[in-house]
């Protein structure tokens, strides 16, 4: 499993290399990769400050998750 530090690490160094048109879009889907293997919430977390379209991405992400964890409660 990555740390924070790992995560923000691999993002700076391919975020170099990709094309600034789609880079907010490649950041969404690294977090979306991310939380798909298992990646907490609070890692997550932790990775922000180190890249302001990462950071945004996060952002969306745990928004999204707790829109949806909203959406739940209210069909309890």
């Amino acid at each position: 499993m990555l740390n924070e530090t790992q995560i923000a690490d691999i993002w700076i160094l391919f975020s170099e290399y990709i094309d600034k048109k789609i880079i907010d879009v490649a950041a969404e889907r690294y977090v979306d990769l991310l939380a798909d293997f298992g990646t907490s919430d609070r890692v997550l977390e932790g990775a922000s400050g180190v890249d302001s379209v990462l950071d945004q991405a996060i952002e969306y992400y745990l928004d999204e998750e707790s829109d949806e964890d909203d959406d739940y409660k209210e069909l309890e």
